[in-house]
């Protein structure tokens, strides 16, 4: 009976379809969703908005709705209101009662600087942005940022001009290419050059890159870059991009198996970790003891 309680799902992004191209990323946990649903014979409604919320009407019809993204607290509540049954997708709202299915970033982002420090990495650089949640800007509140300087602080290794955020920080607009190479350039000015730069998603590393090479610099040799996602084209730059690789399409799987758990009747809250996977290739040096699968 749960396949067919399924029989409508309505997908809530909070980026616009241009937006949505210009991060694959998004494009991964979204495929996740509508092949799940293919398989089960769903139909899907797409719902994208920026500014303002969805018709009530088309959530009320759907049997299940998926909420892709950060949402503040308003627009939490308001969905709770007007949706039979909700899952996040690629965000934690912090709730006793809303499913969701994300990767932990801030686990990911320790795992990352463990491996570089163990590999005698010293000067570490991150771009990233700020957050923007609630109609606040937070400074350092992104989770990979506040990750970083953590971790930095920890080992008493925290230089704050290694550190370089993009401000324009609305709906995941930051994170884009141009600001990757922007911030790059910003960092490639100083008068020490950092050892690695950590990017905060695969777009910004491929604009370092390019802020890399007009610097008259190689890479891995003079500055090595990791990131996050591992998006299609990463393998294909060069030298290959190193980073962390985010599930998104089996954020997505999950996400719908939620709602079929719910439509089947499970009455309490889930809140489920999808494991990342560092995929090492040659923007960086790679831990000697292991094979790059092994890698964790």
């Amino acid at each position: 009976p749960a396949v067919n309680a399924l029989s409508r799902l309505a997908i809530v992004h909070f980026l616009e379809p241009s937006d949505e191209l210009g991060d694959p990323y998004y494009i991964g946990v979204r495929l996740g969703i509508e092949n799940r649903c293919r398989n089960l014979g769903t139909e899907i409604v797409k719902v994208f908005h920026s500014d303002t919320l969805p018709d009530p009407g088309l959530l009320q019809s759907a049997s299940g709705v998926i909420v892709i993204g950060k949402h503040s607290d308003n627009e939490i509540a308001w969905l709770e209101q007007h949706c039979r049954h909700v899952v996040f997708a690629d965000f934690n709202p912090q709730s006793d009662t809303i499913d969701c299915v994300h990767s932990d970033v801030s686990q990911a982002t320790r795992q990352i600087l463990d491996a570089l420090d163990r590999m005698g990495y010293e000067r570490i650089a991150f771009i990233g942005s700020y957050e923007h949640l609630n109609g606040e800007t937070q400074r350092f509140g992104e989770r990979r940022c506040r990750a970083y300087i953590d971790w930095q602080q920890e080992h008493r290794k925290f230089k704050p001009e290694l550190l370089a955020l993009g401000e324009s920080c609305d709906l995941g607009q930051n994170l884009r290419l141009e600001t990757g190479y922007m911030l790059a350039k910003q960092i490639l000015a100083l008068e020490t050059l950092p050892d690695v730069i950590l990017t905060a998603n695969d777009n910004m590393a491929i604009g370092t890159y390019r802020a890399v090479r007009e610097a008259g610099l190689a890479i891995p040799e003079d500055i090595a870059i990791v990131s996050y996602n591992d998006i299609p084209v990463a393998q294909f730059l060069t030298p290959p991009l190193t980073t962390m690789k985010i599930h998104g399409e089996h954020i997505g799987e999950t996400a719908v198996d939620l709602l079929l758990e719910r439509l089947a009747g499970r009455d309490y809250t889930k809140n489920v970790t999808i494991a990342t996977e560092m995929i090492w290739r040659d923007s960086c040096r790679k831990p000697e003891s292991k094979s790059p699968s092994q890698a964790q």
